[in-house]
């Protein structure tokens, strides 16, 4: 009789095991995983978990120099990336120059963020200063806590920059001639600055102490 692979779950990004709706596992092999997707619904099922038929789903993720060919030798090109828990997860090269998988917001989820932010914005244009900026700041700081995470720097500040566009465009609403000067709204930040991007997370393990 066949023996049943193991399945090890490594817990990261916030997610945490059992409470876990949402999981990756990661092979090596491509058979390894096929026998992992094949035997998953079997073990879920043991402790009356279920595997959801249509987001389950085999990925191959291989590095960009990766040559992969099919059953019948051709050559094919293999998806290089794929969402998960809004984050898109890519090749890039590490400080070493090796291939690693790194993270960046999914840009569904980034787009959906902003248009949220420039909605309150604009149903609450009318409120005074101070009060947006308390709030725009719980907002900033609540995105950097989930998406703060080591190499996501760059959307961090793409997220602050358009949340910065979103404040000044409904404050210019707030008067007659509809416009406020980038060179004045500078000088509102001088007393209302938005926080800035940072990482909140490493997705590396630290050295324990000695």
């Amino acid at each position: 009789m066949r023996r049943e692979p193991p399945v090890r779950i490594r817990e990261g990004l916030g997610v945490q095991s059992p409470r876990a709706t949402r999981l990756v596992i990661g092979t090596a092999r491509e058979d390894d995983a096929r026998r992992i997707l094949e035997v998953l619904p079997k073990r879920m099922g043991k402790y009356g978990l279920t595997v959801h038929p249509e987001k389950t789903r085999l990925v191959r993720l291989v590095p960009p120099d990766t040559e992969v060919s099919d059953s019948e030798g051709r050559r094919r090109t293999e998806p290089q990336t794929f969402d998960f828990l809004g984050f898109t997860h890519y090749w890039g090269r590490s400080l070493r120059k090796n291939w690693v998988v790194k993270r960046k917001t999914a840009k569904s989820r980034l787009r959906r963020a902003l248009h949220s932010l420039s909605d309150w914005c604009r149903l609450n244009r009318h409120l005074p200063v101070a009060v947006q900026h308390q709030t725009l700041t719980q907002k900033l700081q609540g995105h950097y806590g989930y998406y703060g995470i080591t190499g996501n720097f760059r959307s961090l500040q793409h997220f602050r920059e358009g949340a910065r566009r979103a404040w000044r465009r409904w404050l210019s609403r707030r008067r007659r001639d509809g416009h406020m000067w980038w060179n004045e709204f500078r000088r509102l930040e001088q007393s209302y600055r938005l926080p800035a991007a940072r990482v909140v997370h490493s997705v590396y393990p630290r050295a324990a102490n000695s």
